[in-house]
């Protein structure tokens, strides 16, 4: 067996550029005594028995991708590469292990810009990842990162469209509270505090 015998095709007409509004009118695929039935997340307040048990993902995805260059002085010239960072986690309090795009372009020592005052070194790069030790912080750094990071939305999404300031917004759950994850708990988006008070009162 191969990976690729799970491939399938989507076609594009059939991928939601944007989360629903209301957020419990997203689709939910329903399966019960070997029937499958279309229905809403929202529908979820009647499915759902006393019973069941939810769990809530409460982790706040952070603007993790970065846009910036690399510098390289040579001799009396400085020479600059446009990278993409994509942060994956925090290893000590400046300290991230991150991707970069394209990788072969920079080296152990490399300075990477993505503002005048906002910039890190190459500490390793390792198995394809590459560790960057920021100037930045704590509440300095997703402060700054606030301003100049964009929301790694999926990329079968950002093949429809680029990133925009409602995906801060919108990729973020009810339940969001924890800094640090990369990806948006989708299950949790759906949600909405109208649904979570239905769902208390059962």
């Amino acid at each position: 067996m191969k990976t690729k015998d799970f491939d399938f095709e989507v076609p594009d007409e059939l991928i939601a550029r944007r989360p629903s509004f209301p957020r419990g009118d997203a689709r939910l695929l329903w399966y019960e005594k070997r029937k499958i039935i279309d229905k809403n997340v929202f529908d979820l307040t009647e499915l759902l028995r006393p019973s069941d048990l939810l769990i809530a993902n409460n982790t706040k995805v952070i603007p993790a991708r970065l846009y910036g260059v690399r510098i390289r002085e040579q001799g009396q010239e400085k020479i600059s590469t446009k990278i993409e960072v994509l942060l994956l986690e925090l290893q000590s309090p400046d300290v991230w292990s991150a991707l970069i795009k394209p990788l072969k372009k920079v080296n152990i020592g490399d300075r990477l810009f993505f503002s005048d005052n906002f910039w890190a070194i190459v500490k390793e790069k390792i198995d394809g990842q590459v560790t960057l030790e920021f100037h930045f912080q704590g509440k300095d750094f997703f402060d700054t990162l606030e301003v100049f990071g964009k929301m790694p939305i999926p990329p079968y999404i950002e093949k429809q469209r680029k990133e925009d300031w409602t995906d801060k917004l919108d990729y973020q759950s009810i339940f969001a509270k924890e800094k640090g994850s990369i990806a948006a708990p989708t299950a949790s988006l759906h949600f909405d505090k109208q649904m979570l008070r239905a769902l208390k009162e059962k």
